[in-house]
């Protein structure tokens, strides 16, 4: 395997900085916003994103996590992992603009859990998903509404992402099979 960095910290930083303002542009303010993050490292992601966004906008974010493990539709297929804790903030996600955050989009079919999964926990008024990568091949009809980098890809690569929080560095690299 060899691996290529596409994205370094600054990168990161500049991406979640635009994706902070574009979620403020689309939802035209901070008002009722909640971000939700993926566990695991679109949890970091989130918090990130609501710091900033909490930062130009001089309005608190609840930022939470929405673990989705139960409800993927490949638990069969696929290794499940250890179910990570649901955080969603105390004022709830009804009539809420949710952003869901995740570090890397591909099939979909996590996105489709997380929107089964938050339906268990209210009604938001509406559902956007931010990804810091896109790396393409869906599987089902979800598109990103902020995305930091498209960085097609091979179904044979994997993309990393590295962050400082669970990592000790920030960048994502993408690992090809040699050959």
């Amino acid at each position: 395997m060899s691996a290529r960095v596409v994205l370094q910290q600054a990168d990161i930083t500049r991406a979640l900085t635009r994706i902070s303002h574009e979620i403020i542009e689309s939802n035209r303010g901070a008002e009722n916003l909640v971000l939700l993050g993926i566990p695991t490292r679109g949890v970091i992601l989130a918090d990130r994103i609501a710091a900033i966004i909490s930062g130009i906008t001089e309005t608190p974010i609840e930022a939470g996590s929405l673990d989705v493990t139960m409800y993927r539709d490949d638990l069969a297929k696929h290794p499940t992992r250890t179910p990570s804790p649901t955080r969603i903030p105390a004022s709830g996600v009804d009539g809420k603009t949710v952003v869901l955050v995740d570090d890397v989009l591909y099939s979909g079919r996590t996105i489709r859990a997380a929107l089964d999964a938050i339906g268990d926990f209210g009604r938001p008024r509406a559902v956007r998903l931010a990804a810091l990568v896109d790396r393409g091949h869906r599987e089902l009809p979800i598109r990103p509404d902020f995305v930091g980098k498209n960085l097609p890809s091979a179904q044979t690569e994997r993309i990393n992402v590295r962050l400082a929080e669970l990592d000790g560095a920030d960048l994502v690299s993408i690992d090809s099979a040699a050959g």
